[in-house]
């Protein structure tokens, strides 16, 4: 979706080189879809010349395959594909053995929060495997008897043939954390807090309900695998790929004692691989071209380098920092200063609906035609105000007829203590008292079910009045222009949820037919590929391509805006949108409209930061950039990436 502009040189150097600062093999796709595809050819044919291969006649039966399996939503891409490849009779699991990574402790493999759950659901169900095959980590096991049990798996998983294994935002494997021993084996382990606070979405973010504790398999137990298959997706997982690959040996990075395992490969996307050097900084490593847009990506990280505005960069800071190729083709040095300079500055714009009346030659926005029918598309009834809420504000102000349409009812994420606020507060006021219903459906919650669709629907409810009150409070008519979709797909009462499917898509598809719009915002969080934001994405450029021949859609530009702590890098961005302190309060106030978001306090939450923090500390930090390079000094900024 955007455009990949210049880069490394195909065959232009060598591969030794290019690779020299990694100390693992690894393989860099252009997304996770491409890289399960990759990693399934592996597994396939690893299977399949097993089950080809001269085997003992004494004990033929008994031999199986034996496959690692690492839990969590990283490897849910893979087992489809895979069960896929099943169906297509291009593999059989009837001689594999698979062994999965860990648990959490106390929890039966059933409840909807295990980490076997998915394996059995999305796997294990699908495929031709026999029972007595499979060993999952069994997170119900009495406690007198756990050492035992940790002996006798760790014995029957210490040969696997072939190990794939998910990383951590912290370099965590399975859960062993930071600290843990190269000579580790399977065992009981105490979660840290930033491991609770993390798996606690899974428990309602109720730290209380998340467990303490959990099995793994040690990392020696990882290392005997005779294969080991890495996987990391989003760049949520940047860093930690960086250091995993290009980093030191350490305990405090568990997954950096990989580097130890002589057979070994890891799996990336764009996403997860941007911080390696060959990726983040290619002129360090070979030779590259060089276009407008590689360029301004290299002279940004080059102020940064040196700590300098563009226009203050020497022929000496070129040279010194690897960058002599640019200036031999795109020099002199002051050349290329002043046109990257001008290129930067030409993405911002006080206007992101488009001037009237203006000259648009360098302006991200076309003047023509004003008002522009926009659609802010909102995964959850809060992301438009974290990611765009300036902006938003500022297309209403300029008189554009803003639509924002909220693609989930974002149901499952209000606590059952603010129904409960809410409800009482209603009764206090006067209106019908339904407080001791709405009490007794949450005391009939069942652990593993799906909640009760009433209590669903009043949860539903509170979101949308939020939403509605934050519209409001940036001059919107909700009643007309704010839209909820209720995605079936996010309908499910539970964590997990359920593919697209094509009344998802037609819902989105009805509502460009209607309003026929000007400009799209679509949220560009690809943190978490089996994710919401990634699902929500999906769904509108699946609507736009069923629209491509339509007038309307041809003359419609795309925006991809983020809401979480990262943003974009400067290299990629096309417009930028200066926030006043006025309109950065007005934000504010919008998020704050949000109050069923806020029940968790920052430390029992994975977040740091309230809402409202994260996004201004977000923006502040965007117009710090750009008066770093030598821009004008703002408040704050929104920046956002065109889709080509």
């Amino acid at each position: 979706m955007i455009k990949i502009e210049g880069g490394l040189k195909e065959n232009s150097t060598p591969h030794d080189i290019i690779h020299r600062f990694e100390k693992i093999p690894t393989k860099v796709y252009a997304d996770e879809s491409e890289a399960v595809k990759s990693i399934a050819d592996r597994i396939v044919n690893a299977i399949n010349d097993f089950a080809q291969s001269p085997m003992d006649f004494l004990g033929f039966d008994e031999k199986t395959f034996s496959l690692g399996l690492t839990t969590g939503r990283t490897p849910l891409g893979l087992y489809r594909e895979l069960v896929a490849r099943h169906r297509e009779g291009k593999v059989s699991f009837e001689r594999v053995s698979v062994y999965s990574l860990d648990e959490f402790y106390p929890i039966g493999v059933l409840d909807e929060q295990s980490r076997n759950m998915r394996i059995l659901h999305e796997f294990i169900d699908n495929i031709d495997i026999r029972p007595e095959n499979v060993h999952l980590i069994n997170g119900n096991v009495d406690a007198e008897d756990l050492t035992d049990y940790c002996n006798y798996y760790d014995k029957s998983a210490s040969h696997i043939d072939l190990m794939i294994i998910g990383v951590g935002e912290q370099g965590q494997i399975g859960f062993n954390e930071a600290g843990s021993n190269v000579n580790s084996r399977t065992r009981l382990v105490q979660l840290s807090h930033h491991s609770r606070v993390t798996q606690s979405k899974v428990f309602g973010c109720d730290l209380n309900a998340t467990p303490r504790m959990a099995l793994t398999m040690g990392v020696g137990t990882i290392l005997d695998a005779k294969r080991i298959l890495v996987m990391a997706w989003g760049e949520d997982k940047a860093d930690v790929v960086r250091d995993i690959v290009e980093g030191d040996i350490t305990p405090a990075i568990p997954a950096s004692l990989l580097q130890e395992h002589e057979r070994i490969t890891v799996y990336v996307d764009e996403g997860s691989a941007s911080k390696l050097t060959r990726c983040s900084t290619p002129w360090l490593v070979g030779s590259c071209e060089w276009t407008p847009r590689f360029v301004r990506k290299a002279v940004t990280w080059l102020c940064e380098k040196v700590d300098k505005p563009i226009l203050k960069l020497t022929y000496k800071d070129y040279v010194k920092n690897s960058l002599s190729e640019l200036l031999e083709q795109r020099g002199p040095y002051d050349k290329v200063n002043i046109e990257v300079f001008n290129d930067i500055q030409h993405t911002i714009t006080g206007w992101p609906g488009g001037k009237p009346n203006a000259d648009d030659t360098t302006r991200p926005v076309k003047s023509l035609p004003f008002p522009k029918r926009v659609v802010i598309f909102s995964p959850h009834p809060d992301d438009d105000m974290v990611g765009m809420g300036g902006t938003f504000h500022r297309l209403i102000t300029q008189g554009n007829d803003v639509h924002v349409a909220y693609q989930t009812s974002g149901d499952v994420a209000v606590s059952d203590d603010v129904v409960l606020q809410n409800i009482d507060t209603a009764r206090e006021m006067g209106f019908e008292d339904y407080y001791e219903r709405v009490k007794s459906l949450i005391e009939s919650k069942v652990k593993g079910e799906a909640e009760p669709r009433e209590l669903l629907d009043i949860k539903a409810g509170i979101r949308r009045a939020e939403a509605r009150a934050a519209c409001r409070s940036l001059g919107l008519n909700d009643r007309t222009n704010a839209h909820f979709l209720a995605m079936p797909f996010y309908e499910t009462g539970r964590i997990k949820k359920n593919e697209l499917s094509a009344r998802d898509i037609e819902l989105i598809v009805e509502l460009l037919r209607e309003i026929k719009p000007h400009q799209i915002y679509v949220t560009g969080e690809f943190t978490d590929p089996h994710g919401t934001h990634k699902l929500c994405t999906s769904a509108v450029f699946e609507a736009l391509r069923q629209t491509a021949d339509e007038e309307w859609n041809r003359e419609c530009t795309v925006w991809l805006y983020r809401g979480g702590s990262q943003d974009w890098n400067l290299g990629v961005v096309d417009m930028a949108v200066p926030l006043s302190p006025s309109e950065l309060l007005a934000k504010r106030n919008a998020i704050y409209r949000h109050l069923s978001q806020k029940e968790h306090l920052p430390e029992h939450s994975s977040y740091k930061r309230d809402l409202w923090m994260q996004a201004e500390e977000r923006t502040i930090n965007n117009a710090r950039l750009y008066d770093n390079l030598g821009m004008p000094e703002y408040e704050a900024i929104e920046i956002f990436v065109r889709v080509q």
